[in-house]
């Protein structure tokens, strides 16, 4: 089976509502059990802010470490989950899941390989 990132994309500002956030973090603990039945599942996590990141970046000789995140925008990788899935269709499947669960858009991609 391959790996896919299913990668979790929050907009800036606060932290939602906490009796939100409580139905969100059932339901994803929730999905998280069905992956791991199915035997799909591999790793998931969410991240601090993007105001923790630091950027290197390689200039010559140097690398360059300044306070990250590496570009400014609306929305910023707030979590991800890797799982094991027999195709895209299936992958597919998961994230939406997890965009029905999270109100939040999902990018799911496949690793390079085969498995």
């Amino acid at each position: 089976m391959k790996q896919y990132l299913l990668s979790i994309y929050q907009p800036e500002g606060g932290t939602p509502d906490p009796e939100f956030l409580a139905g969100v973090m059932r339901e994803l603990g929730a999905i998280r059990d069905e992956l791991e039945a199915a035997g799909c599942w591999v790793f998931g996590q969410g991240l601090h802010g993007p105001e923790t990141a630091t950027v290197l970046r390689a200039e010559g000789d140097e690398v360059l470490v300044t306070d990250g995140p590496f570009i400014e925008g609306k929305e910023h990788l707030g979590g991800f989950t890797i799982l094991r899935a027999s195709d895209l269709d299936a992958a597919l499947h998961w994230g939406r899941r997890y965009a029905r669960a999270t109100t939040l858009p999902i990018e799911v991609r496949p690793f390079q390989g085969d498995g």
